[in-house]
């Protein structure tokens, strides 16, 4: 029988895009596609090439090859088309800081057609800033002015959200908070988040894939997370057993190490096999993974080039 799964189409898909300035090339060749309802990191070292892309992906500066499309629309071809479907944020969100949070949405609502009140209250609730949105901006730390850049991104309800760098000047509280509303984005709203970031272990928390950039070209990508209910392997899990020997023979696959046995399961095998390790009489004492951190993999893509 022929598959009929449905395809699932990018939102975003890079086409052999590359960027020259005169003799030196920016970005080569990066064909890349962004799938939906994810966050999807764009990680590498300052100076990789990360904003440069994200302005080619929002229209800002042009395209020396190639061609990107939004929704299966042009960005060089379909501009207006293509970027209705993009809500962004490129390095710093500017506001008014002698006007409210409130007065600052209402600004932006009355360039884009069909933004109502009822949409501005809801995306300040998505974003947390329901009890300060009538203080002015020049009172809010820089936490508080990044979520109002998010809510005015996502007024007209963009398939695509696009943040360069979002955790640059953050305290620990505040990049938690922009990580909680993302994820938020992706559930309550269907929104695809792509994020740039250097910072290894953001990306870690927050991303359901990344891709790796350097010297403007893309290295790899990587999944991090089950998305939906596809199963992924986790790596190496180590279970912490009285009776490794014989824990080993019971599971039939794996190898004795640190005092246990390290078995490479998914999510599923793992409930199974700590089942069948008790139900034979084994004792298990701790369970946990043997990821390889994001950092490591990294550091081993790139040969170990420095991120920061």
């Amino acid at each position: 029988m022929p598959n009929t799964a449905e395809v699932v189409k990018p939102v975003a898909s890079l086409m052999g895009v590359t960027k020259k300035i005169g003799s030196k090339t920016l970005i080569s060749d990066l064909t890349l596609d962004i799938p939906p309802g994810q966050i999807f990191g764009f990680l590498g070292p300052n100076g990789a090439g990360k904003t440069t892309t994200i302005r080619m992906m929002v229209g800002l500066i042009s395209i020396s090859r190639g061609d990107i499309l939004i929704c299966g629309r042009s960005i060089k071809d379909h501009f207006e088309e293509a970027i209705a479907n993009v809500g962004a944020i490129v390095e710093n969100p500017e506001m008014y800081k002698f006007l409210t949070g409130y007065q600052n949405l209402r600004q932006y609502a009355r360039m884009v057609p069909g933004v109502t009140k009822e949409r501005i209250n809801e995306v300040v609730e998505l974003v947390g800033l329901s009890q300060r949105i009538n203080d002015k901006v020049k009172t809010y730390s820089l936490g508080m002015r990044q979520r109002l850049g998010v809510a005015q991104a996502l007024l007209h309800r963009p398939k695509l959200l696009i943040l360069d760098e979002p955790t640059n000047g953050l305290d620990p509280q505040g990049i938690r908070e922009l990580r909680d509303y993302l994820r938020q984005l992706c559930q309550k709203e269907g929104t695809t988040v792509f994020v740039s970031s250097h910072l290894l272990a953001e990306m870690e928390l927050m991303c359901d894939s990344v891709a790796i950039i350097q010297n403007g070209r893309l290295i790899e990508v990587k999944q991090l997370k089950a998305v939906g209910n596809v199963l992924v392997p986790v790596g190496e899990t180590l279970f912490e057993v009285d009776q490794p020997e014989a824990a080993l023979e019971l599971i039939g696959r794996g190898v004795v190490k640190n005092g246990g046995i390290a078995v490479e399961a998914v999510r599923e095998e793992i409930a199974e096999f700590n089942a069948k390790l008790v139900a034979g009489g084994i004792k298990v004492y701790s369970i946990k993974p043997l990821f390889r951190s994001l950092e490591d993999q990294f550091l081993e893509i790139t040969g170990g080039e420095g991120i920061g």
